[in-house]
């Protein structure tokens, strides 16, 4: 009796490309359902159950990360021949650096610590900054710098649900963190629209350059990387002190 030989279809599927539309939707499920969002911290943190102790811990300790973007992004940076490329990833670095000294993301984040009544010199000195948070950070960055271009760009897609998050910040902040100044909550404002379109740009990279079935499925483990960061950074801050 002969047989007829069953097909892997499992492997001639991987070897087709996902069709863009499917692509972004993989892309966008995973920003979605492994963003930190949804971490317990960050519940918390909207529903306005942290205490004073608990929020400047969060804001000392993100202080570790905000200030390594515009270090992750120069290595970006220097991955791209295409100086049209280079000169739009180098807005990145200028959004949170800023152009001269007291502008930019970093400084608005340190007149966020500011206003939770954190010192700024204490929080460049990194002394608060958890052992977690600085392995989490690290990792990103060293990802950033080893990875290929396309990895690099996939892992910022994170930024897909970051207008959404800022807006709820600055809702549970307003609300609930009264005595947290209304100055204080100037990063939070800005990265509603530089999230959006930085968004949009890196999105738009990763389609362009993804065009094998392999390429995507890395571009897709890039940005669960990217997620597993943030979530990490959370895990680190949540478990360093006692819960009220």
């Amino acid at each position: 009796m002969t047989t007829t030989p069953v097909r892997d279809t499992t492997a001639q599927d991987r070897q087709n490309p996902w069709s863009r539309p499917e692509f972004e939707e993989r892309l966008r499920d995973i920003a979605t359902t492994r963003y930190h969002d949804r971490h317990a911290f960050n519940v918390r943190m909207h529903e306005g159950a942290l205490t004073p102790a608990e929020l400047r811990r969060w804001i000392a300790n993100r202080f570790h990360y905000q200030r390594h973007i515009p270090v992750k992004d120069a290595l970006i940076l220097a991955k791209f021949g295409d100086p049209a490329l280079r000169r739009m990833w180098l807005r990145r670095i200028v959004d949170h650096d800023g152009v001269r000294e007291g502008e930019g993301g970093i400084e608005r984040w340190l007149r966020l610590g500011e206003a939770a009544g954190l010192d700024r010199e204490r929080l460049w000195s990194a002394e608060d900054v958890l052992p977690g948070v600085r392995l989490a950070v690290d990792g990103y960055v060293n990802f950033c710098r080893l990875r290929s271009p396309l990895e690099a760009v996939a892992a910022s897609l994170t930024e897909l649900s970051a207008p959404g998050i800022m807006r709820t910040r600055i809702a549970a902040f307003e609300h609930h963190y009264p005595w947290i100044e209304e100055e204080g909550l100037a990063y939070f404002r800005t990265r509603v629209e530089q999230g959006s379109r930085d968004s949009a740009e890196a999105l738009a990279l990763v389609e362009r350059w993804a065009l094998t079935r392999e390429e995507q499925e890395r571009a897709v483990a890039a940005l669960a990387f990217k997620c597993d960061v943030l979530w990490s950074l959370l895990d680190a801050v949540d478990g360093s002190g006692e819960r009220p």
